[in-house]
């Protein structure tokens, strides 16, 4: 099973969670400390909301699709390669709570798209994309900006 993932950085976390508790008819399907996401059937959607800067206005921090395997992330990125994409794979990399292979790449407005599966789940809220030029690197997930990110290649 396949499904797309939109996550968004918040302001307010609780009223985000209420409201989108709401409108899905659904709870939480993980709480940490600044992060929670949702699991929906129906629309198939994963939901991922990031506690951002008080005050901010809610935005997109990236979008992905969520796969059922290693494998389905492998045959995607030779179909992305095979397009003429740039892309960035990693594997076994904490993000989002959760031990995930991916790959990365990024549209024409430079909006980050993974596609990835959840391998398990882990212990810290790890790292997201931001793009630097043509590639995307590593920052905190509740960049407000993208940052250059010395040594890295790209992010997750």
């Amino acid at each position: 099973m396949s499904r797309v993932q939109l996550a968004l950085n918040v302001a307010d976390l609780e009223a985000s969670v209420a409201f989108y508790s709401r409108l899905f008819g659904t709870e939480p399907a993980k709480r940490r400390p600044g992060y929670a996401n949702f699991a929906i059937a129906e629309p198939p959607l994963k939901l991922v909301l990031i506690q951002g800067e008080p005050g901010q206005e809610t935005r997109l921090d990236h979008l992905g699709v969520e796969v059922a395997s290693t494998e389905d992330v492998a045959a995607a990125t030779t179909r992305l390669k095979d397009a003429g994409l740039a892309t960035f794979e990693e594997n076994d990399t904490s993000c989002c709570y959760a031990l995930q292979d991916k790959v990365w790449v990024h549209g024409p407005g430079k909006e980050p798209w993974e596609v990835y599966v959840v391998k398990a789940d882990a212990d810290h809220l790890g790292k997201a994309p931001v793009l630097v030029g043509d590639a995307c690197c590593t920052a905190p997930v509740s960049a407000a900006e993208p940052t250059e990110a010395s040594g890295c290649a790209c992010g997750g």
